[in-house]
C-alpha cells in the first residue's frame, strides 16, 4: 500500500485539469473548479504533467499536491446551516 494514497482515492481520478489558451491551468475536483494556476507555477505544472502524461496516478498526485489541503470535511456545514 502506498503511503501517499492510503485510501486509493487517486485511482478514482477525482481531479481533472484544463489548459487555457493563455497558459493557465484550471484544476477541477469532481467537476467543480477549485484552483487556477497562473504564470510560472502553471508552466512548471504543465511541464511536469507532460513528463508523466502516460501515468494517470502521477498526474492525479501532481494535481492533488498543487491544490493543497483544500478539503477538510466541513464544506457541507455551510450549505445545510442556513441560520
Amino acid at each position: 500500500m502506498s503511503e501517499i494514497d492510503k485510501r486509493n482515492r487517486l485511482t478514482e481520478e477525482p481531479f481533472t485539469y484544463q489548459i487555457t489558451k493563455k497558459g493557465m491551468v484550471m484544476i477541477y475536483f469532481e467537476g467543480k473548479q477549485i484552483k487556477m494556476v497562473n504564470e510560472r507555477d502553471a508552466e512548471r505544472l504543465i511541464t511536469k504533467i507532460k513528463e508523466v502524461e502516460d501515468d494517470k496516478i502521477k498526474i492525479q498526485l501532481l494535481l492533488a499536491k498543487i491544490t493543497g489541503n483544500f478539503k477538510r470535511g466541513n464544506e457541507k456545514l455551510g450549505k445545510n446551516n442556513k441560520n
